[in-house]
């Protein structure tokens, strides 16, 4: 299985280069609602998913399905403009295929940004939170199975999954532009549901601050390929006694949306700072 899996992005990474010799330092996945950020930077190259051999295609509202390799200053980015989710059918391992992918073209650093549900007390809609560690519920550990020995080691530490350095740099920018953090431990599920409030207590009882449907498995396997990681929500409804409301993927988007302007700003400044 290990040798299929890294067939298989041999067959996607020699896709790419056949319409870009492109090198990023740095890779982004953006969330739901969040993919206006890459009209914001110096466009060199846009590869829609389709075009490419062997690689996954989002099927969820909001995200375009495209690479946008370009620069942010003189910063060499890529750009996901959307992801794909465990809960669109996709086995584990391709879910995670583009973060791996990423790092085969040469991204040393990945920043993910998703759109969740606050369960901490303290949070409101629109909130960022710095995510400064993770759990998994319910979605399977991409590392099942055997090693992909020309990735990463059998047993990858997980004691810094998200990186401090980025968190401190990203808090200094927050802190220079007068924009508000919160920061918090998210929890990834499978999806496509919403969260009942029994499990929004249950995560709560946990030590979760905010739950989503993603994030979780690629920072598993970013992690495993020495990838450093910095991850932000977007927090777009509440999970907390009292506050939770009927919430559509629509909405999701709307709040994200809102705050969009606050992400690009931190995301900027950090992608030339790290």
């Amino acid at each position: 299985m290990s040798n299929e899996i890294y067939e298989k992005l041999e067959i996607c990474r020699k896709s790419i280069l056949q319409k870009t010799n492109f090198k990023p330092e740095v890779a982004v996945i953006l969330g739901s609602g969040l993919g206006e950020y890459a009209s914001k930077i110096k466009i060199e190259q846009i590869i829609p998913y389709t075009e490419i051999e062997g690689f996954p295609v989002s099927t969820v509202v909001g995200h375009k399905g495209q690479f946008v390799f370009g620069y942010v200053k003189e910063a060499p980015v890529v750009i996901m403009q959307g992801r794909v989710h465990y809960y669109e059918g996709y086995p584990v391992t391709d879910v995670v295929l583009p973060v791996r992918l990423m790092g085969m073209l040469g991204a040393k650093k990945l920043i993910l940004t998703n759109a969740s549900g606050g369960i901490n007390t303290g949070f409101h809609p629109g909130d960022l939170m710095l995510i400064t560690d993770q759990i998994m519920s319910g979605i399977p550990n991409p590392l099942i199975g055997a090693n992909v020995e020309e990735l990463g080691t059998r047993f990858p530490d997980m004691s810094e999954a998200y990186s401090k350095e980025l968190i401190r740099k990203a808090d200094e920018i927050a802190e220079e532009k007068g924009i508000k953090v919160q920061h918090g431990v998210y929890i990834g599920t499978q999806g496509p549901t919403f969260e009942t409030p029994a499990e929004y207590k249950l995560f709560h009882i946990l030590g979760a601050d905010a739950v989503g449907m993603s994030t979780v498995p690629e920072v598993i396997v970013a992690n495993h390929c020495g990838i450093k990681v910095f991850g932000i929500s977007v927090i777009t409804d509440l999970g907390v006694e009292g506050k939770i409301v009927e919430v559509t993927h629509e909405e999701v988007q709307k709040a994200a949306d809102a705050a969009q302007p606050k992400m690009t700003t931190i995301m900027r400044e950090l992608i030339n700072r790290a």
